[in-house]
């Protein structure tokens, strides 16, 4: 379900397609992952999981592994 989840918000984040969030997916390599909708996937994570990502975990979510990896610190499991 998290999983899930987690797909969804870089899809409505970024507007890109599922088919496209796998966990090697890498900040900046595609146009639409960009430093503005960076903070706009960190805020809709936030919504989503209902939790608050410190500034450090913020600048180290440099893929989709990597964020669940910062999801599961915060608790939320996959």
């Amino acid at each position: 379900m998290n999983n899930k989840k987690l797909i969804e918000a870089f899809c409505n984040a970024l507007e890109i397609d599922a088919i496209i969030v796998k966990d090697d997916l890498q900040y900046q390599s595609i146009e639409q992952w960009d430093s503005i909708s960076h903070m706009i996937l960190i805020a809709e994570i936030e919504d989503v999981f209902d939790i608050e990502i410190d500034t450090d975990d913020v600048i180290d979510m440099s893929t989709v592994g990597k964020a669940k990896e910062i999801l599961n610190k915060n608790g939320i499991e996959f």
